[in-house]
């Protein structure tokens, strides 16, 4: 499987959260559907898009919900155990190295980033970098659920969440890389999670593992700039 990252057809702004958008007009829509481990059984529809400009990628995620929570305060908070969207990227091709960016944001908007360097980060050595504050300032979120939700929403419910980020903090944390251009191949996987009332863990593409577990670079598929 392989997504296309199409040029946004007007430059990207700031982001608002629009799935109607016209700047994602010519998106392809990936849908996250591999739930491969045991979990509630609650598999909401999830959708997301991916395009880019001169300076930003960015992500839009469309979630047909339901048992929604948001506690998580402040960047590097465990917003996974939230309902929560997440967008694993490696900056460079298949068969390279598997060094990858973590965005976890959940349906309130809060940030989780790191650079991680190996496959010991599944099993939670923290040897990976969690991001400075300052350098997650420069990814731009817009959401359209309040920032927290203390007490579970239980109905049906549709969110987004949208967020861009520039190349140049690509380029901060992985040395000497390129700026993107049509026919680059970048690698990731993108993942819908929550670990509350109805835990669940989906993915877009499959991983074949026997515990639940996002970290797994080897999984992931291929990006390709048009």
């Amino acid at each position: 499987m392989e997504y296309a990252i199409k040029t946004s057809p007007e430059s990207l702004g700031n982001p608002n959260a629009d799935w109607e958008d016209s700047r994602w007009s010519g998106a392809e829509t990936l849908e996250i559907t591999h739930y491969k481990w045991q979990d509630s059984g609650h598999h909401p529809p999830t959708q997301a898009r991916i395009i880019y400009d001169d300076d930003f990628i960015a992500t839009i995620f469309r979630v047909e919900d339901q048992f929604v929570q948001a506690v998580a305060r402040n960047f590097g908070d465990p917003v996974s155990q939230d309902s929560c969207v997440e967008f694993f990227v490696s900056p460079f091709a298949m068969g390279e190295t598997n060094a990858y960016f973590n965005f976890e944001i959940n349906c309130g908007g809060t940030l989780l980033l790191r650079r991680c360097s190996s496959l010991k980060e599944r099993t939670w050595g923290r040897e990976n970098a969690m991001l400075a504050e300052t350098d997650a300032d420069l990814v731009s979120i817009a959401h359209t659920l309040p920032n927290r939700i203390e007490e579970e929403i239980t109905e049906a419910i549709t969110w987004a969440v949208e967020f861009h980020v520039p190349f140049e903090l690509f380029a901060k944390y992985f040395v000497d890389l390129p700026r993107p251009s049509a026919g680059t191949e970048w690698k990731g996987n993108l993942y819908k999670c929550a670990s509350g009332s109805h835990p669940h863990w989906g993915s877009w593409a499959p991983i074949e593992l026997l515990d639940p577990s996002f970290h797994a670079p080897e999984f992931f598929q291929p990006l390709r700039f048009g």
